[in-house]
């Protein structure tokens, strides 16, 4: 699988250099020009721990939890009042771990960001459905969220099992969402389990949009080398043939298609903080993409929460772009959502996009990956199945190897990808 990645790497950036990570931060982060700007912010607590879960978590402790958001709100004020005045920002989410466990303090998480930002596109929260109640839903209202995000994985007895989740109230789950609504409720799935069917699929989705979702991600299961989940992989056919017919079904039925996993019911649904040309990111294993430069923060609470005590920014690994590297990290995050515009890459980088990359361009036209249309280029059902291929040997090259080494270290020297 490397050698896919690092031949992919060095052809798209036509360079051998890889990417080097170093144990370094910007005391100041220049983030002022950057446009179409996302927040992030994570919060690593849940109250049980799924062995299939890749992120950043451990088990909830009020305590630890209480000092964590008391750095995490210092972290913000920290880089957030780098500029004067507020500078603008697309969108808000929390992630986790399990953020409605702070919904609490949520409400100040969020006055503390918008001391310095003004939040252009909602605000969203990551949700376990035992979150999904009214007292916590309303307390989410009240802090200002306007989108959430339940992560159900599957709403069959025989997957939560697998997956070792105990079985959703699909009722209890409704009448909550129906008593307190949201711009968007989306809920997560996971695709490519074994001898998962097409039909157990759809299955999922009609029971997500009859429960009071109008966005549903379907993501592919991912064996990460440093979980301790036992699911076996699915055969690279069966993957397809399950993706393209679940795919096939959604847009047949209307449902808008946002990114290569999401489909919405309703338009203007959307749950996705990914697709931005940068971002900010505060709290453990958070990441901050800027113009020229990658940042993670430390994947530990007690290390996080001592370098903000002291004044300084969490940051464990920088990674420096060089032009290319930025344009191939730029260009594969941007197709998450099936489709680059050329005038926007045009836009960001002040080059075009076919005097970059006008051979593969051609080339992934000739093979059927991609189509042409007044200079955006979108995905075919094949052109996405082997997005979500490639994708997957990413994953395990590149971010199996960073996030495993920063659950060993909280400040490594540094490493190559």
């Amino acid at each position: 699988m490397s050698i896919v990645t690092s031949l992919t790497r060095m052809w798209l950036t036509r360079s051998v250099k890889p990417f080097r990570f170093h144990k370094e931060y910007d005391r100041v982060l220049p983030f002022g020009d950057c446009e179409n700007l996302g927040l992030y912010v994570h919060i690593p607590f849940c109250r049980q721990l799924c062995g299939f879960c890749p992120y950043c978590k451990e088990v909830y402790d009020p305590e630890r939890c209480t000092r964590y958001l008391d750095a995490l709100i210092q972290e913000i004020h920290t880089v957030g009042g780098q500029l004067p005045g507020k500078k603008q920002a697309t969108s808000l989410y929390f992630g986790g771990g399990t953020p409605a466990l702070a919904a609490g303090r949520l409400r100040e998480v969020i006055g503390a960001l918008e001391e310095h930002f003004v939040i252009t596109q909602g605000i969203g929260a990551e949700l376990h459905p035992d979150n999904v109640t009214v007292p916590v839903l309303q307390a989410l209202r009240e802090a200002g969220v306007t989108k959430i995000s339940i992560g159900v994985q599957s709403f069959q007895e025989k997957y939560q099992s697998l997956l070792g989740r105990a079985p959703v109230d699909r009722r209890a789950l409704a009448d909550a969402l129906a008593a307190v609504p949201f711009e968007a409720v989306s809920m997560d799935f996971i695709f490519a389990l074994p001898g998962q069917t097409f039909e157990d699929l759809r299955g999922d989705l009609d029971a997500a949009f009859h429960s009071g979702a109008n966005h549903v991600a379907i993501y592919p299961f991912i064996d990460f080398t440093f979980t301790s989940s036992a699911v076996p992989a699915m055969g690279k056919r069966e993957k397809r043939l399950l993706l393209d017919r679940i795919t096939r079904w959604c847009l047949d039925r209307g449902y808008a298609r946002n990114s290569i996993w999401t489909f919405s019911n309703e338009k203007e649904a959307s749950y996705s903080s990914m697709t931005r040309d940068s971002f900010l990111g505060f709290g453990c294993s958070a990441a901050t993409l800027l113009r020229d430069q990658f940042k993670i923060n430390t994947f530990s609470v007690e290390e996080y929460c001592g370098r903000v005590d002291s004044g300084a920014l969490p940051t464990a690994l920088t990674l420096r772009f060089t032009p290319r590297q930025r344009m191939v990290y730029y260009l594969f995050w941007t197709a998450y959502s099936t489709r680059v515009d050329a005038e926007a890459f045009r836009h960001f980088f002040g080059i075009p996009l076919k005097k970059m990359y006008g051979l593969e361009l051609a080339l992934a036209k000739h093979l059927g990956l991609v189509t042409e249309r007044d200079g955006v280029y979108e995905m075919t059902l094949k052109g996405a199945f082997y997005y979500h291929y490639y994708e997957n040997f990413y994953t395990l090259a590149y971010i199996d190897k960073m996030w495993g080494l920063l659950r060993k270290e909280a400040f490594p020297e540094g490493m190559e990808l």
